[in-house]
C-alpha cells in the first residue's frame, strides 16, 4: 500500500518540463560524504547549483527517493531542503523493522535490567525527553528511544529530541511490544552534529525499500 502511495506521490514533483536524462560515464566514481560514506553525492539533476544526497548510488540519480539536496557541502541545516518524501518512507521502514535491529534490542534488554530505571529517568541534558516508567526491580515496562547515530547519547543518557527517530514500547522482561512504534514528530535529518546517522542494520533495510521503490518507478514512467 505505502509502495504504490509513495510511486504517485512521486509524479506530483515532476516539473512540468522534461529534464533531459543525465548519462555519466559508468567509470566515474561516485563521491560521498566524508564524514558519513554510507550518502552518495549526485548533481541535482533541476539544480546544478546544488547537490542531491541519496542512499542510493544510482546515476542518473532518482530524486523522488533522496534524502534532500544541499546549497553546500559540507551539508549544514541552513543549506539542507529536505524531500518532503523521505521521512515518512524512513518512518514506515522502522516502524517495520526496527524491533528486529540487534541494537534496538540490546536497548530493550538493558532498559529491563536492574539498572534499567536509571536509563529511563528524564534528561535535562538533552531537551527533557524521557522514557515512560523503569522496568528495573519492578517488572514494570516503559518506553525506548530510538535514536540517530550522528550523535549517540552518554550511557544513561537519553538522546536531544532532534536525534530522535521514535519510541517503542518495551515490557518489564525487555521485550519490543509488537506493533508500538511512534514516530517522535523532533527528529531532524541533518542538524550541526551531521547527516542521517543509521545503523548498519536499518540503513540495509532502508536501502532495500528504497530500491524496491526505484523499480517501481523505472516500471511506472
Amino acid at each position: 500500500m505505502l509502495s504504490s502511495t509513495f510511486v504517485r506521490s512521486t509524479r506530483s514533483l515532476r516539473p512540468a518540463i522534461r529534464i533531459p536524462t543525465l548519462h555519466l560515464r559508468a567509470s566515474r566514481t561516485i563521491s560521498t560524504l566524508p564524514e558519513n560514506p554510507q550518502i552518495f553525492i549526485h548533481k541535482d539533476p533541476f539544480d546544478s547549483t546544488k547537490s542531491l544526497l541519496s542512499l542510493l548510488p544510482t546515476t542518473p540519480p532518482t530524486p523522488q527517493l533522496a534524502i534532500g539536496t544541499s546549497s553546500s557541502l559540507p551539508v549544514t541545516p541552513q543549506t539542507f531542503t529536505s524531500n518532503p518524501l523521505f521521512l515518512p518512507l524512513l518512518s514506515s521502514v522502522f516502524a517495520t523493522h526496527a524491533s528486529s535491529d540487534p541494537l534496538v534490542q540490546a536497548q530493550a534488554a538493558a532498559f529491563a535490567s536492574p539498572g534499567g530505571f536509571n536509563l529511563s529517568r528524564p534528561n535535562d541534558g538533552a531537551g527533557g525527553a524521557s522514557h515512560q516508567g523503569g522496568a528495573g526491580g519492578g517488572n514494570i515496562g516503559g518506553w525506548i528511544h530510538v535514536s540517530d547515530l550522528r550523535n549517540p547519547p552518554d550511557y544513561g543518557r537519553i538522546a536531544w529530541p532532534e536525534d530522535i527517530i521514535g519510541s517503542l514500547e518495551v515490557d518489564g522482561n525487555g521485550r519490543i511490544v509488537e506493533g508500538s512504534w511512534q514516530d517522535s514528530g523532533s527528529y531532524r535529518v541533518v542538524t550541526r552534529e551531521g547527516v542521517l546517522g543509521l545503523s548498519e542494520f536499518m540503513r540495509g533495510r532502508v536501502v532495500m525499500k528504497l530500491q524496491e521503490l526505484e523499480q517501481q518507478i523505472k516500471n511506472n514512467p
